[in-house]
C-alpha cells in the first residue's frame, strides 16, 4: 500500500529504464499525482496509532470571504513542509483543514454578492430567491440592498461559503497541501457549533464567563461591539478647538478637544496632580459652555500636562481613557451617543437650563460630524470657542474591518475572563497565562514578546459577543417577568445533550413556542458569539472534543499551530485562554509564527490594500513546484517579498529534478536497486556520498528546528554541485566507456548514483513533491512521501571516512579545462591532445586520487596534474594543445 512506511526503498518488481519517459515535462504533474495520492490515501491518517507516534497540526482555517491570495499559498506551504517531513520521519500526521466561515467577512461578500441585508424582525420566506448573483450585486448601495430575515440570510451565507469551500479546496490540491480531506470542518457547523456552545456553558458554570452592563468599543457601521484584539490604531483627521469652561466667579477653564460634541457628555475635568496650573482647582466646580453643567475638576496620574492646555475633558465616553477615569473615580454616567452613530434624540435629563436644552435640541439626532459643526457653530457664537479650531491627525481606534472611528457605549455584553486588568480583577490568570507562553515553543523565538506584550497589556476581559447574524449562538434565554421584564440575571441553560441550539428558533425545556416573548414566558439571546470564540477551539473541533474521545486522546494536546504574526493576540492567545480553562494545558507544544508578503513597495499584502495577487494564476502559469519552493525559500517570522523570478527559479529546480534523474537513471542508477554500501569503492564516488551524509544530517537538524529554508539551502546547494560536477565527471564511467576497467569502478558510480538519487529525492520531497513524486515512478514502488527520511547512516557506510574536498577539487579542476575550451570557443567534446594542470599543493593528493574520471570527462587522455605552492585556490593551465576542431557539416 502506498501509505505505509517502508524500511527501505523497494526494488522495482519492472525494469526501471522502461519506466523512465522518452520525454520528461512538468506539465500536467499536479493533475496525475494529485488524483493519484487522493485514490490512493497517500496522506490518510492511521487512527490506530498511539499519540507519541502521531504528529497532530492545528491547521488554520482560513476566513471564507471571497478568495485565497498568494499570502496564504505562501504560510500554508510552510505548514505543508512540516507536514510532509514529520510523515516521512516516521510520525503519523493528523493534517486537518477547516474552513472559518461564520462573522463579519461572510455577512459582507453575501450582502455584495447577492444585494441583500439581514433584517431580524422580517418573517421567513420559504424559497427565497436574491435580486442579484454575483458581480451585479456588488453594485448595489448598502441603503438599496433588500432586508431579508435572518433565517434566509444565513441560509444564503452558508449557500455561498460552500461555493466558496470548493474553490479553496481545488486551490490547495493543486498546491500539494497533503491534508487528509477526511477531516475538514467549518466553523459553523453542527459539530463547530456544539463545541463551541460546550465550552461556553462550562465557562459559565465555572464563573469563567459572565454578562455585565459596561462601555465598550462599538461600530456604528457594522453595529456591533468590538473586542481589544480586533482593534487597529489609524491616523484619522481633526481638529483642536479650545473651549472656556467657567468658574463661579466667571474665570474661563480652557480646554483643547478634538470632540466638542461630547461636551454634553461631560463628567469632569481632569489634570495631573503635580500641575502647578491646576493645583488651586482641584476640589472645585466648573460649568460646561453651552449646556450649563456642573462639573467638578479632579486629578489623575493618566493626565498629560504636556498635551493641549493640560488639562480634560472626560466624557462618558469619548475613549478608553474616559472609561478608565470614569471607572477609578467613580463618576456618574452621561451618554449621549447611540448605537447608530447619533446623538440621543431625547434631551438629557441632566441638562435642566432652558438655554442648555435648546442648544441640545439643535444637535439631537445628528452624526458626530454633524453634531460637531452645531455646537462648534453655538460655542462661535457664544463667545466661548477660543480661536479656530487648528488642524490636527489623532490616533484613533478602528475596527480592523471598518472605516471609522470607533465609539464607545455602554451595552449588555458577554465577557469570558482572560486575564485582562478590568476592574483590578484577573492577576492570577494572567500570571498563569503568561507562564504558558513560556512553556510554549515559538518559531522564531522572538514571536514570544508579541504572545508576552499582549498579555501583559489587557486592560480588560474577553468581549464574546457580537450583534451579528452568521455566527454561532450564544445557548441561552432568559425568562420573562409576570409584567413583560427580560430578566437577565438567571439564564436558561441548555442541558449538553440538546447542542447545538439556536436561541432564536429553538424552545428551552418546560416552555412551549407560543411562551415565546410573553410574560411569565422566554426570549432568546439575540447575540451570536465572536468568531474567534469558536475558531479559539479549533484543537477541539478538528480533534473531535467530546464527539469523538478515542481521536481526541490520539492528537491532542497538538504539536503544531502555524499561524501568521498579525493573529498572534487574536487566535494564538484566545486558543491558548480556552485549552487553559478547559483542559489545565496548552493546546499544543509548538507555535510557527509565518511572516507577511510585501509588495513590491514593501507594503502586506492584503484584500482590503487590493495589493493581492491570486494564486491559481500563479500555479497555473510558473507550477505548484514553483511557487512551494518560492514560498520554502522564506524563513519563518521573515516578511519576504512577492517575486515571481524565484517562482522560476523553483521552476528550473524542478525541471532540472526530472533531467538529472533521467540522465543518472539512463546510464545505469535504476539497475544497481538498492546498492550495499561496499559496492562504492571510487574515491570521486565516497567523497560525493561523504558530502551527502554531511547535508542530510544538517538538513534534518534544520528541519527538527523549523528552518526549512536551511534544508533547502542545504540541499539545493548540494543537488546543483551533483548535477554540474559529479555527473559530468563519472559519466563515462558509469556507462563503462572510456579507458577505464568497466567492472568494479563502473558498479562503484552506479551505486553511487543511485544512492544519491534516492537520498535527494527524499530530501526535496517536501519542497516539490510532484516533480520528486514523478522521478520516484520511474524506478521505486509505493510513494517518496511514505518512503522514510533519508539518514547518513548509510552514506557514511559508503563514504568509508573518505574527504568530501575530493569532490571540490575534482568538480574545480575540470571547471578549468572547460573554460579553456570555452575561451578559444571549440566544443566541450574536442579532445586535449595534451594538458597540464597545476593545483595547489595541499590538494593535489586530492585531485590525483580522481584523474582517471578527470581525464574522461574533460577529454583529455594524457592530462598530468603538478603542485603549485603559490596556488591557494583554482586550478590553472599550464600548458595544453587541443585538436583541431571538427569541420562543420
Amino acid at each position: 500500500m502506498s501509505d505505509q512506511h517502508p524500511t527501505t526503498a523497494s526494488t522495482p518488481t519492472s525494469t526501471p529504464s522502461s519506466r523512465v519517459p522518452d520525454k520528461v515535462s512538468l506539465e500536467g504533474l499536479e493533475e496525475r499525482w494529485g488524483s493519484a495520492w487522493h485514490e490512493q490515501g497517500t496522506y490518510s491518517f492511521d487512527r490506530t496509532r498511539t499519540r507519541d507516534e502521531v504528529y497532530s497540526i492545528d491547521t488554520p482555517p482560513p476566513t471564507v470571504s471571497g478568495s485565497l491570495h498568494v499570502g496564504h499559498v505562501f504560510s500554508y506551504t510552510h505548514t505543508d513542509l512540516v507536514a510532509r517531513f514529520q510523515r516521512m520521519r516516521g510520525k503519523e500526521v493528523f493534517y486537518p483543514m477547516g474552513w472559518d466561515d461564520n462573522g463579519l467577512p461572510t455577512e459582507r461578500r453575501v450582502q455584495n454578492y447577492y444585494g441583500v441585508r439581514c433584517d431580524p424582525t422580517l418573517p421567513y420566506e420559504p424559497g427565497y430567491v436574491p435580486p442579484h448573483e454575483g458581480g451585479e450585486g456588488k453594485s448595489i448601495k448598502a441603503a438599496d440592498q433588500v432586508p431579508i430575515s435572518r433565517r434566509n440570510f444565513v441560509e444564503l451565507c452558508e449557500r455561498l461559503t460552500v461555493e466558496d469551500e470548493q474553490q479553496f479546496e481545488a486551490l490547495w490540491r493543486r498546491l500539494g497541501l497533503s491534508v487528509d480531506w477526511s477531516h475538514h470542518y467549518q466553523t459553523i457547523d453542527a459539530r463547530s457549533r456544539a463545541v463551541a456552545q460546550k465550552a461556553f456553558l462550562r465557562n459559565l458554570a465555572r464563573g469563567e464567563a459572565y454578562q455585565a452592563e459596561a462601555p465598550g468599543l462599538w461600530d456604528v457601521t457594522f453595529q456591533t461591539a468590538v473586542a481589544q484584539a480586533e482593534l487597529e490604531p489609524r491616523e484619522y483627521p481633526g481638529h483642536f478647538h479650545r473651549i472656556a469652561f467657567h468658574r463661579p466667579d466667571g474665570e474661563a477653564v480652557h480646554v483643547e478637544t478634538t470632540r466638542p460634541e461630547l461636551v454634553p457628555a461631560v463628567v469632569a475635568l481632569i489634570a495631573h496632580p503635580d500641575d502647578e496650573r491646576y493645583q488651586h482647582l482641584f476640589g472645585t466646580t466648573v460649568r460646561s459652555p453651552l449646556f450649563d453643567v456642573e462639573v467638578p475638576v479632579l486629578a489623575h496620574p493618566m493626565a498629560e500636562p504636556d498635551k493641549g492646555a493640560g488639562i480634560a475633558m472626560c466624557c462618558t465616553f469619548g475613549d478608553l481613557t474616559d472609561v478608565q477615569w470614569w471607572r477609578e473615580l467613580q463618576l456618574p454616567t452621561r451618554s449621549v451617543l447611540s448605537r447608530d452613530g447619533r446623538l440621543v434624540r431625547e434631551t438629557p435629563e441632566w441638562i435642566d437650563s432652558e438655554a442648555g436644552r435648546a442648544h441640545y435640541a439643535e444637535m439631537a439626532g445628528k452624526t458626530t460630524f454633524s453634531a460637531r459643526t452645531a455646537v462648534v457653530e453655538a460655542l462661535r457664537a457664544s463667545g466661548d470657542l477660543d480661536g479656530e479650531p487648528t488642524p490636527t491627525q489623532r490616533m484613533a481606534n478602528f475596527f480592523e474591518k471598518g472605516d471609522k472611528p470607533l465609539e464607545i457605549v455602554t451595552s449588555r455584553q458577554w465577557y469570558v475572563r482572560n486575564g485582562g486588568r478590568s476592574e483590578g480583577a484577573g492577576a492570577g490568570l494572567r500570571e498563569a497565562l503568561l507562564g504558558r507562553g513560556q512553556e510554549l515553543a515559538f518559531h522564531p523565538d522572538f514571536m514570544r514578546v508579541r504572545y508576552e506584550n499582549w498579555v501583559g497589556g489587557l486592560n480588560g476581559d474577553w468581549l464574546i459577543s457580537r450583534q451579528r447574524f452568521f455566527g454561532v449562538s450564544i445557548p441561552l434565554w432568559y425568562p420573562v417577568t409576570a409584567d413583560g421584564e427580560v430578566d437577565h440575571e438567571h439564564p436558561i441553560l441548555p442541558d449538553e445533550a440538546v447542542l447545538p441550539v439556536d436561541p432564536s428558533s429553538d424552545v428551552p425545556a418546560g416552555y412551549t413556542a407560543d411562551q415565546r416573548g410573553e410574560p411569565g414566558g422566554f426570549v432568546g439571546e439575540a447575540d451570536v458569539m465572536d468568531t474567534w470564540a469558536t475558531s479559539s477551539l479549533s484543537p477541539q473541533i478538528a480533534g473531535g472534543w467530546e464527539h469523538d474521545p478515542d481521536l481526541f486522546e490520539r492528537v491532542f494536546p497538538m504539536d503544531l499551530r502555524p499561524q501568521g504574526q498579525d493573529i498572534i493576540r487574536t487566535w494564538l492567545f484566545s486558543t491558548v485562554v480556552r485549552s487553559h480553562l478547559e483542559h489545565g494545558s496548552l493546546p499544543w507544544k509548538h507555535a510557527a509564527i509565518s511572516g507577511w508578503i510585501l509588495d513590491p513597495d514593501r507594503k502586506k499584502m492584503s484584500k482590503s490594500k487590493g495589493n493581492v495577487v491570486t494564486p491559481m494564476g500563479l500555479l497555473e502559469d510558473h507550477g505548484s513546484d514553483a511557487v512551494r519552493y518560492w514560498a520554502a525559500s522564506a524563513r519563518l517570522g521573515t516578511d519576504a517579498a512577492f517575486e515571481v523570478g524565484q517562482m522560476k527559479i523553483g521552476r528550473r529546480l524542478a525541471i532540472k529534478v526530472l533531467n538529472a534523474s533521467k540522465f543518472a537513471l539512463g546510464f545505469g542508477a535504476a539497475e544497481a536497486g538498492t546498492p550495499e554500501p561496499s559496492a562504492v569503492v571510487e574515491p570521486l564516488d565516497r567523497a560525493m556520498l561523504a558530502g551527502l551524509a554531511e547535508v542530510v544530517e544538517k538538513a534534518t537538524a534544520a528541519y527538527e528546528a523549523y528552518d526549512h529554508t536551511r534544508a533547502l539551502e542545504l540541499t539545493e546547494t548540494f543537488f546543483w554541485t551533483f548535477c554540474d560536477d559529479y555527473l559530468e565527471l563519472v559519466k563515462d564511467r558509469a556507462y563503462g566507456s572510456g579507458d577505464v576497467t568497466p567492472t568494479e569502478a563502473t558498479s562503484s558510480a552506479r551505486a553511487a548514483l543511485a544512492m544519491a538519487l534516492d537520498t535527494l529525492l527524499r530530501l526535496l520531497a517536501p519542497v516539490l513533491p510532484f516533480a520528486t513524486e514523478e522521478v520516484w515512478s520511474w524506478w521505486r514502488e509505493g510513494s517518496v512521501h511514505r518512503a522514510p527520511w533519508p539518514t547518513s547512516d548509510l552514506l557514511r557506510q559508503a563514504a568509508a571516512g573518505t574527504d568530501s574536498a575530493h569532490l571540490e577539487v575534482a568538480g574545480r579542476a575540470l571547471a578549468t579545462l572547460r573554460k579553456v575550451k570555452s575561451e578559444a570557443k571549440v566544443s566541450m567534446r574536442t579532445p586535449f591532445l595534451r594538458a597540464t594542470l597545476a593545483v595547489p599543493e595541499t590538494r593535489l593528493a586530492l585531485a590525483e586520487a580522481t584523474l582517471a574520471d578527470l581525464r574522461s570527462a574533460g577529454r583529455a587522455p594524457t592530462l598530468t596534474l603538478v603542485d603549485d605552492p603559490g596556488l591557494t585556490d583554482a586550478p590553472q593551465m599550464q600548458d595544453h594543445e587541443l585538436a583541431a576542431p571538427e569541420p562543420k557539416g
